[in-house]
């Protein structure tokens, strides 16, 4: 069956808009709810949420629905999307609903779920959910709908666990760290775990006003929190999108440390310390430099399509526990069922304090080859995919990849969450790869205006 709402990371979109509208929501939370109740008979599902003023309207239509479907909510508030992960397995809930368009603006909004165990919902019970939300919807009788509570201890109890993936005496005692929530998700919660570590905090992002997630600040705009970290004299800086499943960093000089190089930082640690268990996935937009740093290390290395989803399923096939995307989508199998940014830095920062380094000296052996990312964002109604095969554009592609030779390489690929196509250059320091990618943007500026006539 085709599918018509899930794509590959839930169901997002531009609120107002099919699907991203409440009496979708509505007929959502009554189809799951259906399915869930089908595998347990008094099913109950937990609702969290980042900080989007939408996320109020879509929480309460996605709780009517559970309700009519006879299945019981139990409302998690703004939460980040690994701790609705988390929460999802030990409360032992049927499933986790997480309400969020992670690192989009707060137009945006979108769905996705977690199975009982904390891990992306099974491609067979999304299907499940398409298909009853072609059916006629009908409530349940009056003695079984389903009943909702909130969990008042939620952000204590994912602060907690956070705090658990170190060792008891590790400490941050005596640094100085820039957090930057993205006015999202984290912004109750991140603070907290490191300065319950010991660590001096320094906050940006933490006033969510339902507008202004991800507005300038997060993850997607390193630079301030880089601004921030130069302007105090911090130790380091680190950076969550709204929805708290990426991390950014950034070390005492300024230096911008992206997935790859957490990435680096957490695997070289756990290879030398012979708990790595196998090798380490990343992505088609990895860096080279990724790839020959694990080389020298010995570490077996793979590239998986972009997306999380894509990445999981190479570390389930090879069975390896870690994982992540240069955008800072970090899986630690170890310690997190999904990608985690608390997590993800809090293993940096261990190591850092075990092995008394700076955060720029665990990058040592790392040697990125330059890259250039555009992101070309398309009007409406533009045929992704035609416009990325026209003539023009094919041509451009081929005239980089040319000049390239075997000295780099070219990734042109449409976004799976925004409306967007991410044009990619690498190559050795002697070609302009900003200059090349740009060659390549301009194609697909032109070939919109042209289809639009």
């Amino acid at each position: 069956m085709a599918r018509q709402y899930f794509g590959t990371d839930g169901i997002r979109g531009t609120v107002g808009q099919a699907p991203i509208t409440a009496d979708f929501m509505l007929r959502l939370g009554w189809a799951a709810g259906r399915v869930f109740a089908r595998q347990n008979r008094r099913a109950r599902v937990l609702i969290g949420k980042d900080t989007r003023i939408s996320g109020y309207m879509f929480e309460s239509a996605l709780e009517a629905g559970f309700s009519a479907a006879g299945v019981d909510v139990a409302l998690l508030g703004p939460m980040p999307t690994p701790g609705i992960a988390y929460l999802t397995s030990t409360l032992r809930a049927s499933a986790g609903v997480v309400i969020s368009a992670s690192h989009n603006p707060y137009q945006d909004n979108g769905i996705k779920f977690f199975s009982q165990h904390g891990t992306k919902l099974p491609d067979a019970l999304e299907d499940e959910i398409e298909r009853e939300l072609e059916g006629l919807q009908e409530t349940v009788g009056p003695d079984r709908l389903g009943k909702a509570v909130r969990i008042e201890d939620a952000a204590g109890r994912y602060i907690e666990f956070c705090k658990s993936t170190v060792p008891n005496r590790f400490g941050l005692h005596g640094l100085k760290i820039v957090i930057d929530c993205a006015n999202g998700a984290t912004y109750h919660i991140a603070p907290n775990v490191f300065r319950e570590l010991g660590a001096e905090v320094i906050t940006l992002g933490v006033t969510p006003d339902g507008l202004n997630i991800n507005q300038q600040v997060g993850s997607t705009h390193p630079e301030v929190m880089r601004e921030k970290v130069l302007e105090t004299g911090a130790d380091l800086g680190i950076a969550f999108d709204g929805d708290g499943d990426r991390v950014i960093m950034v070390d005492h000089s300024g230096r911008i440390v992206d997935g790859d190089d957490i990435l680096y930082i957490i695997a070289r640690d756990r290879h030398r310390r012979g708990v790595l268990g196998g090798g380490v996935v990343g992505t088609l937009m990895s860096n080279f430099g990724l790839a020959s740093a694990f080389e020298e290390l010995g570490i077996p290395f793979e590239r998986a399509r972009v997306g999380d989803r894509y990445v999981i399923e190479r570390m389930q096939a090879r069975d390896w526990h870690l994982g992540g995307e240069s955008s800072g989508h970090i899986l630690c199998g170890h310690a997190q069922t999904t990608g985690d940014g608390i997590v993800s830095a809090l293993q940096v920062l261990a190591t850092m304090v075990i092995e008394e380094r700076s955060l720029d000296e665990l990058l040592e052996g790392m040697e990125k080859a330059p890259q250039a990312l555009i992101n070309v964002r398309l009007v409406p109604g533009i045929d992704k995919t035609a416009l990325m095969e026209s003539a023009p554009v094919a041509g451009a592609v081929r005239d980089v990849e040319k000049t390239l030779g075997e000295s780099g390489r070219v990734l042109l690929r449409p976004s799976g969450t925004e409306p967007l196509i991410r044009v990619m250059v690498e190559g050795r320091p002697r070609f302009d790869v900003q200059a090349l990618a740009q060659k390549i943007a301009d194609e697909i500026e032109q070939g919109m205006t042209s289809a639009q006539g």
